[in-house]
């Protein structure tokens, strides 16, 4: 049975609460595996609940299991994410910022997993490189446009026959 990563907000006192999560292999065949598949990551978010609105910091600290671009080796990546998370009380819930989140005043629960993903998702570089590969110097040119051309050539096809003539002038 794949673990809940919501927390049941509607019964807790105001003040601050914390709440640990353990997060596996079951975690991302929940939320996706299109970044990431394996991974181990222990999670701490620090709710502070008020009147209006739940301050919440999520503090994340492990290690992505990834396949290199270029050999095809999996290697641990180690990730250490430390994200604030405003939920204020509203008419309507909607996501006003990547910070700011707005939640019913019915609202019973808070899907924490679908964020601590998201925070961990964008971690993940877009070029995987296993360890071995960070010192090498690659081509310093790629990924630039390198762009050439041959002036002369270029102005002497580009003359329109009618003014050859009046060049013949001079």
């Amino acid at each position: 049975m794949a673990r809940d990563f919501s927390i049941n907000i509607l019964g807790l006192s105001k003040g601050v609460h914390q709440f640990e999560f353990q997060l596996g292999e079951d975690f991302f065949k929940k939320y996706g595996q299109e970044v990431i598949t394996k991974g181990e990551f222990a999670t701490t978010v620090i709710l502070d609940k008020k009147e209006t609105f739940i301050d919440a910091d999520f503090k994340v600290e492990g290690k992505a299991s990834l396949t290199c671009d270029r050999s095809l080796d999996e290697f641990d990546f180690p990730i250490s994410i430390s994200r604030k998370v405003v939920f204020k009380y509203g008419d309507e819930a909607k996501e006003v910022s990547d910070e700011i989140i707005i939640i019913t005043h019915d609202q019973q629960k808070l899907d924490v997993g679908q964020l601590m993903y998201e925070f961990i998702a964008l971690e993940i570089p877009i070029k995987k490189l296993h360890p071995r590969f960070e010192n090498e110097t690659g081509d310093e040119t790629e990924g630039k446009i390198i762009y050439t051309s041959s002036s002369e050539e270029s102005d002497e096809e580009a003359i329109d026959p009618r003014w050859e003539k009046l060049k013949k002038l001079k």
